[in-house]
């Protein structure tokens, strides 16, 4: 299949769904782990600390393959890229479901962060198939499934684990991954690709888009500095609900995931909106509904155990609809920057925020041993603040209302 049939609305809607599951089951894989980590820990005979290693080097692997595979996209066809990682995938989920100890299974956690990234590349591949006028529109339909797998993964992985084992679940996704393969093979068009830059002068190019584009660079610093407190909330939500005074196991962990998934509501709206207002009004909003939804849970400590899920539950709504919403308005910032370069502008922009997705992880870990839970909320309320801050600063000393689509 070499090319598609638009419709007057932009794309089929077949074909949107099919964008829209492959970036949510590929993006689902990195987040299996976290609420098994209270099961798979003694399951391997594992220390807390040495298992809190495998959502840093899952985070770290994602991270570390948009920079280094996710350019490609650009060189090569996207369709083709997609398989190649659909394939590498499956084997290294298994690699984890068959893990004996903790060593093999961080070494496979590394590479499903490596081949997750399938998902940065049906993204581009979605924003290069939408038109023009309908281009925030779609890209947030298809977001709206790579939210829901990131949210909804965490239901899923924590469901089964408690009933039929952590390694079910690693064979689960194994599965999802190959149906997804063969759904692409047969219904994603060739994408042709954009430049015939050599490996290192594509990987270089991304150097000079960063010195370049003032706009990406903001981008990206901001929505990596909201990332740090999404990863460390969700990162640590499990151990702390398995302490006292809550002793929840990993499933009501994973179902904290339902009330995360009311976040991806937030994708058709803010690009929508972002089509219509410009994209910083929203960045901005976003941003601030963060901010106060991580203070909320500075005020935790102070209420019985049922009133505090209450609070925790109404915090995760609200900074996942505000962490969505200006993520969508990044992504519309950096997809209309160069469009022969998306999937080089594409890497960078989520290389900086799957760092600060690994930073949030691993000090999430760190502060909630030192200082507990208000640490944790602490640390992601000033992190988002200053994402915030990021983009209150004017750009390149215009007025910030002139930013919309240059921010």
């Amino acid at each position: 299949m070499s090319s598609i049939q638009k419709t007057h609305e932009g794309l089929p809607a077949s074909l949107i769904l099919l964008l829209a599951a492959s970036a949510g089951f590929g993006v689902a894989a990195l987040y299996y782990s976290q609420p098994m980590l209270g099961e798979l820990g003694p399951d391997i005979g594992a220390s807390a600390r040495s298992v809190g290693f495998v959502p840093t080097l899952t985070q770290l692997g994602y991270a570390l393959g948009i920079l280094l595979l996710a350019p490609l996209g650009d060189r090569f066809d996207r369709r083709r890229i997609i398989l190649a990682k659909a394939a590498v995938l499956v084997l290294a989920l298994l690699g984890a479901a068959f893990s004996p100890s903790v060593a093999p299974l961080l070494a496979a956690s590394l590479v499903i962060g490596l081949a997750a990234t399938m998902a940065q590349d049906v993204v581009p591949a979605a924003a290069t198939l939408a038109p023009e006028a309908h281009r925030g529109r779609i890209v947030g339909t298809v977001m709206t499934g790579l939210l829901l797998g990131i949210l909804l993964s965490r239901v899923v992985s924590g469901f089964v684990a408690e009933h039929f084992g952590w390694r079910t679940m690693f064979v689960v996704a194994a599965a999802s991954i190959a149906f997804i393969g063969v759904a692409v093979a047969r219904g994603l068009p060739h994408l042709r690709p954009t430049t015939q830059l050599g490996y290192g002068a594509l990987l270089g190019s991304l150097v000079q888009l960063w010195r370049k584009h003032g706009a990406l660079r903001r981008a990206t610093f901001a929505q990596g500095l909201l990332s740090v407190g999404f990863s460390a909330f969700w990162s640590t939500l499990a151990v702390m609900l398995h302490g006292a005074p809550f002793h929840l196991g990993s499933a009501a962990a994973g179902a904290f995931g339902l009330a995360g998934a009311a976040g991806a509501l937030a994708a058709p709206i803010a690009g929508r909106l972002a089509d219509r207002r410009g994209p910083e009004l929203v960045i901005r909003m976003g941003a601030a509904l963060v901010v106060v939804s991580f203070a909320a849970m500075l005020f935790a400590p102070l209420m019985a155990p049922a009133a505090r899920l209450a609070l925790i539950v109404a915090s995760a709504i609200g900074f996942d609809f505000g962490l969505q919403a200006a993520l969508i308005a990044h992504q519309t910032v950096v997809y209309g920057i160069d469009p022969g370069a998306r999937s080089r502008l594409n890497a960078v922009f989520f290389t900086g925020v799957f760092i600060g997705m690994a930073a949030g992880s691993a000090l999430g870990a760190l502060v909630l041993a030192q200082w507990g839970w208000s640490g944790v909320a602490l640390m992601a309320a000033v992190s988002a603040l200053g994402a915030l801050g990021v983009r209150m600063w004017p750009a390149g000393g215009k007025p910030a209302a002139a930013c919309g689509s240059a921010a």
